[in-house]
């Protein structure tokens, strides 16, 4: 299973990628204004990058449940320097998280490779600035919007109905000409989901791969986990580590969107090596962290 983004090219079912998250926002659900100046997103972009890294996932937006949308203009304001900054000293890929095709599009002519997009590409024009690139894109669903999908979400059977969601999604980024080895699937734990719907998600997330493409999960520091564990979002490293290592022993998720990188690489790690048995796979990916490169199979 390689995913495609750009000129990189990443094969996730045999090393899972771990997708560091810089938000350069006021007001995120976890971090907000910690890394709200390009200054301080820059160095955390750097910071996370030493940590070993294999993506950055770049936002200018908090899409937590309420949040007030920004403007394009202040969207772009707050990511297209980071991304800029980040690009000329890192090698690192680069992921922009947004809604707004034209913050997409700009992004990527500073040099980002991929598109997460938490309305799952629900935009036409979205669509089209997808197509006319070779970014790696990663499709979300998510029910309504931040300001509407926790106001009481149901579900007949909430696993099933996503994947109907999913194969709308893919045939219609098929069909603008995207190539199929692009699409990466995000079930959007946490958005329009009940504790309830996120457990049936995540037991059931292996239903997810008769895609066949790569399956990125966030529950970084998610609000179900303090509903289960009563901690504080800055205690959850614990819960978010169990959950993602679930899903790697699972073999049900390839992209791990995180807020602390060192801990999930190693995690990473550490279940490479016990699955492959080699010393070799410890000492390939032992510090310091592996160099990046245009690509890597």
């Amino acid at each position: 299973m390689v995913w495609h983004c750009g000129p990189h090219r990443f094969d996730v079912a045999a090393r899972p990628l771990v997708l560091g998250i810089v938000n350069v926002t006021p007001d995120s659900f976890s971090d907000g204004g910690l890394h709200a100046t390009t200054e301080a997103a820059v160095a955390h972009a750097l910071k996370l990058a030493s940590e070993g890294t294999d993506l950055l996932d770049i936002g200018g937006e908090s899409t937590r449940p309420g949040a007030t949308p920004v403007s394009i203009d202040d969207e772009l304001d707050r990511v297209v320097p980071v991304i800029r900054a980040v690009r000329s000293q890192c090698p690192v890929p680069i992921s922009i998280d947004t809604r707004n095709a034209a913050v997409a599009e700009e992004a990527l002519k500073a040099g980002a490779c991929i598109i997460n997009d938490v309305s799952g590409f629900r935009d036409p024009t979205m669509i089209r600035v997808a197509a006319g690139t070779d970014a790696g894109l990663i499709a979300m669903h998510l029910r309504g919007d931040p300001t509407t999908m926790q106001i009481d979400p149901n579900y007949d059977d909430v696993v099933t109905e996503i994947g109907k969601y999913f194969d709308g999604c893919i045939s219609t980024l098929i069909s603008a000409g995207i190539d199929r080895n692009r699409i990466a699937l995000d079930p959007g734990i946490g958005f329009g989901k009940t504790l309830d719907h996120t457990l049936q998600q995540l037991a059931r997330l292996g239903d997810y791969g008769r895609f066949g493409l790569p399956i990125c999960l966030g529950a970084s520091r998610k609000g179900f986990l303090g509903q289960i564990t009563g901690r504080a979002r800055n205690e959850r490293l614990a819960g978010t580590l169990a959950v993602n290592c679930f899903a790697l022993a699972k073999h049900t998720a390839h992209i791990f969107r995180v807020h602390d990188v060192a801990e999930m690489r190693d995690a990473v790690l550490l279940w490479r090596a016990i699955r492959d048995q080699h010393v070799s796979t410890i000492i390939a990916t032992a510090l310091p962290p592996p160099r990046h490169s245009e690509a890597r199979p």
